[in-house]
């Protein structure tokens, strides 16, 4: 599917289509089992043109199994899940079985610090919308090669602020309320995924701006934010560009400057 959306905005990349799946595509980038490693990357690869697909075995870390919709993955979190968004947990890293595991996440120990408690870590922890999806697979497929058997839950853009801009008109601009884009803490899958999933069951779904994740920042350009619409959402943004400001003189020369600005 061609985007409207996207080639008003002069999007760059490809938009990401998120799926729920019981097939494997051919070729589709995916972690082996048990092996540890950042979704995002693979979102990242997705814009770029390559499918992704990851399993109940293969989303590489809890968080990413949680929000990606694969059940409460927090549960059994080395060092407790509180702990490692916080303040740490030097205690469980002088067992044995938490020196091992601190060396590959040394956070373990010390806490990202995220949040100033692991009470306050808690109750973000108990806010998330925990999902249990009915597919085999979920899929980070660019949008263009999306099949007519196949409904994306999701579309990511990744944009620059100019883009941002444009896109938090567009979820408004058919809307009688003027705050149709969130912007929650959480990780980068999870703004990608299970929160986007949530604002998919409302009459009228959110767009979710993610990629606020610290952590993961360091992967992408200092410039790039996630914008998450749930289907019902992209479908009514991609059918109002005509007839809007993105026809206008105003978003013309802001659409002229990146263009620039990309040669």
């Amino acid at each position: 599917m061609k985007s409207a959306l996207a080639q008003s905005i002069g999007l760059s990349t490809f938009p990401v289509a998120v799926i729920e799946s019981d097939s494997l595509p051919d070729g589709a980038l995916q972690f082996k089992e048990g092996v540890f490693g950042c979704v995002i990357a693979f979102l990242k690869s997705a814009s770029n043109g390559k499918t992704a697909a990851f399993s109940r075995t293969t989303f590489g870390c809890p968080g990413a199994g949680v929000g990606l919709g694969f059940g409460d993955c927090y549960v059994n979190f080395p060092g407790g899940i509180e702990q490692f968004l916080s303040t740490g947990n030097p205690e469980f890293c002088q067992t044995g079985f938490g020196k091992a595991i601190s060396k590959s996440m040394p956070d373990i120990e010390d806490g990202e610090r995220y949040f100033k408690s692991p009470d306050i870590a808690g109750s973000f922890v108990k806010a998330l919308p925990m999902t249990e999806i009915p597919t085999e697979y979920i899929l980070f497929k660019p949008l263009d090669e999306v099949e007519t058997t196949e409904s994306p839950k999701v579309v990511v853009f990744l944009v620059n602020p100019d883009q941002l801009s444009a896109l938090v008109v567009m979820a408004n601009y058919d809307r009688h309320t003027s705050d149709n884009v969130i912007t929650p803490f959480a990780s980068a899958c999870q703004n990608v995924g299970i929160i986007p999933f949530r604002e998919a069951t409302s009459d009228q779904p959110r767009a979710v701006l993610g990629l606020t994740d610290v952590t993961v920042r360091k992967m992408f350009p200092k410039e790039i934010l996630s914008f998450a619409m749930p289907w019902k959402l992209f479908m009514e943004m991609e059918s109002n560009v005509k007839g809007s400001f993105l026809e206008k003189r105003h978003w013309q020369h802001l659409l002229e400057r990146n263009s620039v600005a990309d040669k």
